[in-house]
């Protein structure tokens, strides 16, 4: 028999799950609580509940949280970047920014990616697996069990592609957004896609009014073609058509990332149509200066000619800013720290993860 996944269970499925081994329902909301409010390791420090039924738990039922392999904290601007592994040996990565408003976390929704876009380390190697919703979560627990400190935003944009874990991600958002338990608005919550149509479609139709950024990075088909291995299968504007539906549905002002890169996407000509590609809508562009990964040939452009190209879009009425950016010496851009890892240590962990701070 396959054990359950306690910290996966929205509070119905848990509550049938209960019964179902013949307990009371109010069981369920204690064990809810200390699962979601109290964030326990085991189901062992689970102390109202009795010695036999957290036997059954046990039995019947697993609450694991990843493994911390690895810290990483910036000189620069103390952004933390935290490499978690898991039983069967894969690792994930995740990031800590600090902002005048609170702290944010990065956090991954694959190990690896198989998106294939060509400034990212992290579908160097292809998807492994999805993760669970619990394997999502648990890194934000963790990491507020680290800092001892309350997470305000959540970015799912680190290693793996959201969209292309569905199911999980919702399962995800929705346990966090649970006022009975993590109690996170998911206004605060942003999910990152390099533009899986059918699923932008889904997710409007959910009625989850998280933030939703498409990774666009072009002004046209062509150029994103070459950059997005995915616009070969979405054309850009029936992306961008799905975009403004999932505005119409939501009433979220939506992301476009774009992350700059030398001599490829900052003319002027491209800042003419990115304006002429989101004429009209209520958006927000988000200008990153790509991270150089080693085993690519991408570079950003000097900073003056990011802030040129801001000002034309400006000048076009698109509300754009320039991303600060954050983690610099620590390899802090998606998947970097992950790759760097198994490069050094093979393909799997050992048995024992064993903390690291650097």
């Amino acid at each position: 028999m396959d054990k359950k996944d306690l910290l996966s269970m929205q509070k119905e499925e848990l509550s049938a799950f209960l019964e179902e081994m013949g307990e009371k329902k109010f069981r369920a909301k204690q064990i809810y609580e200390w699962l979601h409010v109290k964030h326990v390791q085991s189901i062992d420090e689970m102390t109202n509940l009795s010695k036999n039924l957290r036997g059954k738990l046990s039995a019947q039922a697993f609450l694991q949280l990843p493994e911390p392999v690895k810290v990483l904290t910036s000189r620069l601007d103390g952004t933390k970047k935290y490499l978690f592994g898991f039983p069967d040996g894969n690792v994930i990565e995740a990031v800590l920014m600090k902002y005048s408003y609170g702290l944010s976390v990065c956090i991954s929704s694959q190990v690896g990616c198989r998106m294939g876009c060509r400034f990212c380390a992290s579908t160097i190697g292809g998807r492994i697996r999805d993760l669970t919703a619990s394997e999502m979560l648990g890194q934000v627990i963790q990491i507020e069990r680290m800092e001892n400190a309350r997470i305000s935003h959540i970015v799912i944009m680190g290693s793996g592609e959201p969209l292309d874990n569905y199911d999980n991600l919702v399962r995800f958002l929705r346990i966090m957004g649970d006022p009975e338990g993590e109690k996170l608005s998911l206004r605060d919550i942003t999910v990152s896609t390099c533009g899986i149509v059918p699923n932008i479609i889904r997710l409007a139709d959910e009625g989850l009014p998280v933030t939703l950024a498409l990774s666009l990075h072009a002004s046209s088909q062509a150029e994103r073609e070459t950059l997005l291995p995915v616009a070969k299968k979405y054309e850009i504007h029936e992306v961008i058509d799905a975009m403004k539906y999932y505005f119409d549905k939501t009433g979220r002002r939506i992301t476009y990332e774009y992350s700059c890169v030398q001599g490829v996407n900052t003319s002027a000509e491209d800042a003419f149509r990115l304006a002429e590609l989101l004429k009209g809508q209520n958006c927000h562009v988000n200008l990153i200066p790509v991270n150089p990964v080693r085993e690519r040939d991408f570079t950003q452009p000097e900073r003056r000619k990011i802030e040129a190209f801001c000002q034309m879009l400006e000048k076009y009425g698109i509300h754009v800013t320039i991303r600060r950016e954050l983690g610099r010496d620590i390899s802090a851009s998606c998947g970097q720290l992950r790759r760097s890892y198994l490069e050094e240590n093979g393909d799997v962990l050992s048995d024992r993860c064993r903390i690291k701070t650097e």
